[in-house]
């Protein structure tokens, strides 16, 4: 039995578990304790501090600097601003003092605390502190080596296939195999015994795994993954004795966030380097969110870890939502067991002091979609068509949000809207353009999966040929040149003449200077922004214009690809957009105004929002009928997480049945974090689709017994008015915190009244500054000049010129002619004044933070950051 936490009460030690709830502060815990740690005795230099993002690593960061930062202030000013400073000056003066002290002492050193993700913590390890591991001298970490996994697959497939027919597997499905077995390093591979097919496929995935392992240390490269594999090796092998004794020398307090999103891997590096010898061991992270299995998270991992903890606490104060939403989600998910019986939400209750949100309706609003209503096809049995039901609910949603946006002080910028798939995000964001209600999605999904790549694809196809007839009038269809169809029919040949001229000028330019310049040069050529922002969805499709010309100049100069090279990369990037897991390519958000945010559930974890919309809990998360390689737990091997590869037989029916089992488990779990987002009111839909038996919502309220367990699958969906009582039964339960609201029939678009503004009146601005030209910003070799030549000060100075070469060709035809000399005596222009534009741009901003693994033949791509 677990208690609760007391942040100041007795420091952990040995191995703790702190089972955390959505808004009970994990990252506030975690930073508290190192404050806590550090003020009673611990160096800063002792503490490891562990997460499992790169931008969660910057955050948590942030909030322990901040920590130490206020509990050094406050003990010195002698007040508090909560419990843990309290506590802290709650002793002798001298004790406060030596407390204050060993703050001090902790922020003059803060930069060389260890705060990292853990396969940063593994490349230090590695490298940094004499744990010699099985490292290649100057090996690089890449991020990404889908180059080279495709390389093996073919030579692997050529060498069998190359002599004979048919071959038994098609290279798509051997791809397939591949991506899942690089996915899961450290998993077992079946079937290990079978015959035929099934057979040839388990060999070739073990095949991939060995000769992708042999080909990154020919090249002495390895991935995040390989750094996590390597040091478990070493902690295991013959130097393991040595290795985990530096390892507790250096580290005495080990404090893990986001546990939950950890994997076998990683637990078993932290159980055997930290479980002993004096060593506190605190992972916190709530399993409840353990929403990441395709990322190679395992939520097994985390229950592993609690059974070997000496002790458990939980964090039981909801510092996000308010009570009477906590309430509305305690009906709904009271005692639910969410894809595990030791997965099972608990109640907690809200802490501090809240202003009141003028929102007018109950916390939690559930509106049944009525599936008479003529807009919805039907299927044959009566159920809701899937898209019609869809699109249904998207305009419901705009039509609510008008509602809720008109008389009430709520702003957009106060509204999420959180959806499975990126499908769903567009349907939101079209039915909100439909009304006027300003919204922008979220980093929904890969850049290369948009438009946006696919022009910039026909782009590179045209200058790669450009006087191919084809690829020009592909080329003129895009956003770079803004052609629409009528117009590239009715053009004449002076106009394609022209249009192959540029291409021809721009594949010059690409050729001798580079994507950057490329970029600059078609956008004050061709002014693109102009045009793009004046089309619906303008911003969005400008944003991933900019998104994936940056992506291009990183792998363009990175791998020193030219055009022909840089195109087939660009054309893989896109044929694996939908399993791209990189948060670098993922979508930017396209504008800092206030709008309504739209984002998957992934991409909203970790945030919060006053008012929350979720439409599309009725919908299960799609499970392939067609036989794929499989990631499961295996019930017989103490549910160890196992790759089939067999696709057929009696053995690869039962794992896909566990497979999807732990998929509607994770659904569940999905439900939860979506629904904790909001602060203040949620809102959520239901339509009997055919499908919706499986779904999160229908499995909490038709598939549920009295002990919590909720069934993988749910009966067929009831009929309207029986869904109408079932949720109403569910209000009554909430005493008033969970409203029932049928949907009615969906009228025309009502536009949000807000949306229209009378344009301002504009004038231009007036420079009503003094400026000071008796400072300026100078050079020591600009301030000795006048020692080194003697100069004729009434003579005009001669315009500077390059010492580059210029190409005519390449130069913009809107290019203003050379400035003028100034007149005599006219002040000369400051150090810092603007320049002519340079013969190559700069890179555009934000690099990206990886790069695609180079062929076997071609330079090594450079480190990635951890």
């Amino acid at each position: 039995m677990s208690r609760a936490f007391d942040i100041c009460g007795p420091l952990p030690s040995g191995i703790t578990v702190l089972e955390a709830s959505a808004g009970t502060g994990k990252t506030y815990t975690i930073a508290a304790l190192a404050a806590r740690y550090v003020a009673e005795g611990t160096p800063l230099d002792q503490l490891l501090l562990v997460t499992f993002t790169r931008m969660a690593t910057g955050e948590l960061r942030d909030r322990v600097r901040e920590r130490l930062v206020s509990a050094e202030r406050e003990l010195g000013l002698g007040v508090a601003s909560d419990d843990v400073v309290r506590w802290l000056g709650a002793a002798s003066p001298d004790v406060v003092a030596e407390r204050r002290e060993r703050l001090v002492r902790a922020l003059a050193g803060f930069d060389a605390a260890t705060i990292a993700t853990t396969h940063g913590f593994c490349q230090e390890v590695l490298s940094g502190i004499g744990v010699a591991g099985d490292m290649e001298p100057g090996a690089e970490v890449v991020e990404d080596v889908g180059d080279l996994l495709g390389e093996v697959v073919d030579d692997l497939y050529v060498r069998k296939y190359m002599d004979t027919g048919d071959p038994e597997i098609t290279r798509a499905e051997a791809m397939q195999i591949a991506r899942e077995v690089d996915k899961n390093p450290g998993s077992p591979i079946e079937p290990r015994a079978a015959d035929g097919v099934p057979a040839l496929r388990a060999s070739l995935a073990r095949n991939v795994r060995a000769e992708l392992e042999r080909r990154k240390r020919a090249l002495s490269v390895i991935t995040y993954d390989d750094l996590l594999t390597r040091l478990r090796d070493e902690l295991t092998g013959r130097r393991e004795a040595l290795s985990v004794a530096r390892l507790r020398e250096r580290y005495r307090v080990v404090l893990v966030d986001e546990f939950q999103d950890t994997d076998p891997i990683q637990w078993e590096i932290l159980q055997r380097a930290f479980s002993g010898g004096g060593v506190t061991l605190v992972l916190i992270g709530d399993p409840k969110q353990a929403i990441y299995a395709f990322r190679g998270a395992d939520v097994y991992s985390y229950l592993d870890a609690k059974k070997a903890s000496g002790e458990t606490a939980t964090l039981e104060v909801n510092r996000r939502s308010d009570q009477r939403l906590i309430d509305a989600y305690d009906a709904m998910f009271g005692g639910a067991k969410l894809g595990h019986p030791e997965i099972v939400y608990g109640r907690v209750r809200a802490g501090g002091t809240r202003e009141p949100f003028p929102i007018a309706g109950a916390p939690l609003r559930v509106r049944v979609v009525d599936r008479t209503d003529p807009t919805i096809e039907k299927t044959r049995q009566g159920y809701a068509g899937l898209n019609s039901a869809r699109r249904f609910v998207a305009s419901d949603l705009a039509a609510d949000l008008v509602r809720v946006l008109g008389p009430s002080t709520v702003l957009p910028g106060d509204v999420a809207v959180l959806v499975r798939y990126n499908r769903h995000a567009v349907l939101v964001r079209d039915a909100l353009d439909d009304v006027g209600i300003p919204s922008v999605i979220n980093g929904a999904g890969s850049v290369f999966a948009t438009p946006a790549a696919r022009e910039w694809l026909r782009l590179l196809e045209a200058l790669e040929r450009p006087a191919s007839p084809v690829r020009a009038r592909a080329a003129t269809m895009t956003s770079f040149l803004g052609w629409s169809a009528e117009r590239v029919a009715a053009a004449d040949d002076d106009e394609w003449e022209e249009v192959h001229r540029r291409l021809h000028t721009w594949a010059a330019v690409l050729r001798r200077r580079g994507l950057a310049s490329l970029t600059e040069t078609i956008t004050l050529v061709e002014r693109i922004p102009g045009r793009v922002l004046g089309v619906v969805d303008g911003e969005r499709r400008l944003t991933d214009l900019r998104h994936v010309g940056q992506l291009l100049h990183g792998a363009a100069s990175a791998d020193k690809l030219g055009t022909a090279a840089l195109t087939v990369w660009l054309r893989q990037r896109i044929a694996t957009a939908e399993t791209e897991g990189d948060e670098e390519r993922s979508r930017r958000l396209e504008s800092d105004a206030a709008a309504v945010q739209v984002l998957t559930i992934h991409r909203s974890k970790g945030l919060e929002f006053p008012v929350v919309y979720v439409p599309y809990l009725w919908e299960p998360t799609w499970v392939d009928d067609k036989p794929t390689p499989i990631v499961y737990h295996d019930r017989d091997a103490g549910f160890r997480r196992t790759i089939d590869v067999g696709l057929s037989g009696a053995d690869y029916k039962r794992h896909k049945d566990w497979h999807i089992e732990e998929q509607r488990g994770e659904d569940l779990r999905l439900a939860y974090v979506a629904l904790t987002r909001a602060k203040h009111q949620a809102v959520i839909w239901w339509a009997a689709s055919w499908n919706s038996k499986d779904s999160a919502l229908s499995r909490l309220l038709f598939a549920r017994d009295a002990d919590g367990n909720v069934a993988s699958g749910g009966p067929r969906p009831p009929a309207d008015d029986v869904a109408l009582a079932r949720f109403r039964e569910l209000a009554g339960a909430a005493e008033g915190c969970v409203s029932v609201e049928p949907t009615g029939r969906l009228g025309l678009p009502v536009a949000w009244a807000g949306g229209v503004r009378e344009p301002a009146d504009l004038s231009a601005a007036v420079f009503d500054r003094t400026l000071d030209r008796d400072w300026r910003r100078t050079s020591y070799s600009d301030m000795t000049a006048g020692a080194h030549e003697a100069r004729v000060t009434s003579e005009p100075e001669e315009a500077v010129t390059s010492d580059e070469p210029e190409d005519d060709d390449l130069r913009p035809s809107f290019a203003p002619p050379p400035t003028a000399s100034p007149a005599p005596g006219a002040p000369s222009a400051p150090v810092d004044s603007p320049r002519p534009p340079a013969a190559s741009p700069p890179a555009p901003a934000d690099p990206p933070l990886a790069t695609p693994f180079a062929p076997v033949d071609s330079p090594r791509p450079p480190a990635a950051s951890p």
